[in-house]
C-alpha cells in the first residue's frame, strides 16, 4: 500500500471503531418486567430469554469486531508493510473486501477455503440417531 492508501485505510479503520463504539451495547435484560410471578410471566420467560440470547451474541460479535479493528490499526503501526497483504498467500486483499471490511486479514480464496464447513458435518437427520 502506498502511504495515501495507508493514511485512507487508517481512517476509514478509525470511522469503523467509531461507528462500533457509538453503537453501544445491546441491553440485556436480565429478568422478567414484573416481580410477582404469574402465568403471563411463565409465557413471558422463554421470550425474555430469546432476547437475552440474542442481545448477548449480538454485543459478543461487536466485540470481536472491534477487536479485529484495534488489531488492523496495530498492524498499521507495527507491519505496515503487511497492511492490506493476505495473511495466508501473502496476495493483496481487494480494495472493496477492505472497503467493506476494513479488518479482513484474508483475501476471498483463503477466507472460503478456512471456512468449508465451519458448524462441524450439518444438520442431522433422524436417522442418525439409531
Amino acid at each position: 500500500m502506498t502511504h495515501a492508501e495507508l493514511l485512507a485505510y487508517r481512517e476509514t479503520l478509525l470511522r469503523t471503531r467509531a461507528e462500533l463504539l457509538a453503537a453501544g451495547d445491546f441491553e440485556v435484560r436480565a429478568e422478567l418486567d414484573t416481580p410477582v410471578p404469574s402465568s403471563r410471566d411463565q409465557d413471558e420467560a422463554p421470550l425474555v430469554e430469546m432476547s437475552q440470547s440474542i442481545a448477548s451474541a449480538r454485543n459478543r460479535e461487536r466485540g470481536e469486531r472491534l477487536a479485529k479493528v484495534d488489531e488492523a490499526l496495530e498492524r498499521i503501526v507495527n507491519d505496515p508493510d503487511s497492511v492490506g497483504l493476505c495473511a495466508e498467500c501473502q496476495e493483496p486483499i481487494p480494495a472493496r473486501r477492505l472497503q467493506l471490511m476494513p479488518f479482513a486479514t484474508h483475501c476471498v480464496p483463503c477466507q472460503s477455503s478456512s471456512e468449508v464447513n465451519p458448524h462441524g458435518p450439518g444438520r442431522r437427520k433422524i436417522m442418525d440417531y439409531r
